[in-house]
């Protein structure tokens, strides 16, 4: 079996339970409607290390004729042009870079965070996330999805 990371698009009644009661869990705490982890995950019916085992790994998508915003959330080796080679690395699945933050490098690791457009034009999102998951220096990389 295939264990490389990737991304599907599926319908909501293939997901099982459990992941739409952390994606339900994750919205309480973003809109402040459960003050933390513990109360969240109370109020949707699963336990703490269900919610912690696939909040980084369930999302809600959202899309829209006008595109959708993705933020991408890198782990990154301070290196001479790696930030270059992950932005060729989008252009080259021609999607649009909104906007672009990095962090002062801590101990050689920097932290960056990217708004992409992506248009129905674009290349494959997720052949775009899979090749800067395995670019060399890239530590990790998060996906959000927001309109």
């Amino acid at each position: 079996m295939d264990t490389t990371n990737g991304y599907y698009v599926v319908k909501k009644k293939a997901v099982p339970e459990v992941l739409l009661k952390v994606v339900e869990a994750k919205r309480l705490l973003e809109t402040g409607r459960a003050p933390s982890i513990h109360e969240a995950a109370e109020q949707v019916g699963i336990s703490r290390s269900s919610f912690y085992k696939y909040k980084d790994d369930i999302f809600q998508f959202h899309d829209t004729s006008q595109g959708t915003t993705i933020t991408l959330t890198f782990q990154m080796n301070d290196e001479l042009g790696l930030l270059s080679d992950v932005l060729k690395t989008i252009a080259r699945f021609k999607a649009n870079i909104l906007t672009i933050h990095q962090s002062i490098p801590i101990n050689g690791i920097a932290s960056l965070s990217l708004s992409v457009q992506v248009l129905p034009a674009a290349g494959d999102v997720s052949g775009m996330l899979d090749a800067l998951e395995r670019h060399q220096g890239v530590h990790s990389v998060k996906m959000l999805a927001k309109e």
